[in-house]
């Protein structure tokens, strides 16, 4: 009842605005629930083996038996769509922690060491933001060779710089702060600074950036893998899965489809939850839900 008031009494686009964000959050963890479920323990509960070869029905349309197909050897797609979760969020998940670990220490030593120590960290990152991120990632794979790894490392050491610049402003907007200034005076250690003061007031709105972003790492992995960049066949990986069904598209479009939707629900719901958070974390609202 009290937050039925309490709604009342706000204006109606503030209402809306409420109403809207909550149920933005709701909605998008409600998918990512269901890929979580998946990435922990989709394969177990597949109805066929994901590399299982059966040509006997390669291209079968959906049935009881597959219900979303098979693809062009004859494997379940259902199965390898259920199998591919955890490989396809897991390579986003690991991407953005690595990408975490370096943008991170460097945003955060820019900004306290200033000096030297900025000017250094910083043109590094200008010298990584001034090659277009893609054919960055794309040389560095290059280089290392095709495979899921080196996308990882290619996709973080192309990402990092624009993140370190982020932690760079909000670690000095955060160091300006009057009571972390007099935590300084009052002679605490920099290292409990950073862990009681700065790091809590920093990573509310790098987990809103980094939770969208994560529909961004997942679309250019998958994108890779497309190409023939990362994951390699017989993976069940979202993008190498729409690699091997292209040429079979005209003939059996659902093999091509499947993939593709799953790809779009997984973006969706990582946009959908990093919007429900930048409105929970919005401290210019004067509500909170």
């Amino acid at each position: 009842m009290a937050y039925v008031e309490s709604a009342r009494s706000l204006p109606l686009s503030r209402v809306t605005d409420l109403f809207r964000g909550k149920t933005t959050f709701l909605l998008g963890g409600l998918f990512l629930c269901v890929f979580i479920t998946l990435a922990l323990g989709g394969e177990a509960f597949a109805p066929h083996p994901p590399n299982q070869i059966d040509l006997l029905h390669r291209l079968s349309a959906p049935n009881l038996t597959y219900p979303l197909g098979t693809d062009h050897l004859g494997r379940c797609i259902l199965s390898r769509l259920m199998a591919g979760t955890a490989l396809s969020l897991g390579t986003a998940l690991t991407t953005a922690g690595l990408i975490l670990a370096i943008a991170l220490p460097a945003g955060m030593l820019s900004a306290l060491c200033k000096g030297w120590v900025d000017a250094i960290l910083m043109r590094i990152a200008d010298i990584f933001l001034a090659f277009p991120m893609l054919v960055f990632a794309l040389a560095i794979i290059g280089y290392l060779g095709a495979s899921l790894t080196s996308a990882v490392i290619g996709v973080a050491l192309a990402w990092w710089p624009s993140l370190a610049r982020l932690v760079r402003t909000l670690t000095l907007d955060a160091a300006s702060k009057e009571y972390v200034l007099a935590s300084r005076q009052c002679g605490q250690k920099p290292l409990s600074i950073i862990t009681k003061h700065i790091l809590p007031q920093i990573l509310p709105p790098l987990l809103v950036v980094l939770s969208l972003e994560m529909a961004g790492l997942l679309l250019v992995l998958s994108s890779l893998s497309f190409l023939g960049l990362g994951a390699q066949p017989p993976a069940a990986e979202w993008g190498a899965m729409l690699n091997e069904a292209r040429p079979f598209f005209a003939e059996r479009p659902s093999v091509v489809l499947a993939p593709g939707i799953v790809i779009i629900l997984a973006v969706l719901s990582f946009n959908l939850v990093g919007e429900g958070i930048r409105f929970q974390l919005d401290k210019r609202k004067p509500y909170r839900w």
